[in-house]
């Protein structure tokens, strides 16, 4: 079986400052973390290609990704940034991909979860820049809050020819428990067939020192239930998921959470779907 890593992060502090790593209990990820460092861990756990995925929104960061990716084998895909709501989207989508490295881009994010405006997903200016994602052949990656899903969902049945991939299955409340509303607004979102998902970032989630498998189990089943197997994919969320495990304990929960599904779906679920979605390759 073919593992895809569809979500994973690199960063130089020397480059560029990583604003959001703030908080004390978020200290250990105030360091340089390098492909090379995530080479060995792929490799230990047979992971044969990823997907590196944007952390600032700033436009130099894109470039810097994409030639990351076109010196190194094992990255597949890039997931980048560029400004959404900008006249010229179009034009800079197609500038990105004229820059090494540029037949790798395969979707773009934005942090909406940072916005203060709770319909940021449906403002004019942002649909009209998630038409030229569209219409570059690129998918657009969800990073968003569970508040912010009904918004996803009213995106995505407002752009259905855009394929939406939700990162970490919305954030869930893992450390509580609960999956209401969380677990409506995640099957409303899959009911419209241009969204797939991400199992990805729960182990950050969860509660970080005590975690098991089966503190994620109900949301990965309900997640399974919404999208089925061949509409989501595996993301290790790497250096993020080492506040709470290591990338081998990521990639060995993941096994479990699927151990009871199929030979095909477990195929699509671990590397298929990526890259059907992304057309890595």
């Amino acid at each position: 079986m073919r593992i895809v890593d569809a979500h994973h992060h690199v960063w130089d502090l020397s480059v560029r400052d990583q604003d959001w790593i703030t908080d004390d209990e978020l200290a250990p990820l105030r360091r340089d973390f390098a492909l090379a460092d995530l080479e060995r861990e792929v490799a230990a756990a047979g992971v044969a290609a990823t997907v590196l995925v944007q952390t600032v929104t700033v436009a130099e960061e894109t470039p810097e990704l994409l030639a990351l990716a076109a010196e190194n084998h094992f990255v597949s895909g890039v997931v980048g940034w560029t400004d959404l709501t900008a006249p010229d989207v179009a034009d800079e989508l197609a500038l990105l991909r004229e820059l090494p490295g540029g037949e790798k881009l395969v979707a773009i994010r934005h942090q909406v979860q940072s916005e203060p405006d709770p319909l940021w997903l449906l403002r004019r200016d942002v649909l009209r820049g998630l038409d030229a994602v569209a219409a570059a052949g690129l998918a657009y990656d969800l990073v968003v809050l569970p508040r912010q899903l009904p918004a996803a969902a009213n995106a995505a049945f407002l752009v259905p020819h855009l394929t939406f991939v939700l990162d970490h299955l919305g954030k869930p409340p893992v450390a509580t428990g609960e999956l209401q509303p969380w677990a409506q607004d995640l099957h409303a979102l899959a009911a419209l067939p241009n969204t797939v998902a991400k199992v990805s970032g729960l182990v950050t989630e969860a509660r970080w020192d005590s975690w098991s498998p089966d503190d994620l189990r109900p949301y990965t089943g309900t997640a399974l239930e919404a999208f089925g197997a061949d509409r989501l994919m595996f993301g290790s969320d790497w250096p993020v998921c080492l506040l709470a495990a290591t990338y081998g304990e990521v990639v060995d929960a993941a096994e479990e959470l699927t151990a009871d599904l199929s030979g095909p779906e477990r195929a699509a679920f671990f590397g298929g779907t990526a890259e059907r979605v992304y057309r890595l390759g």
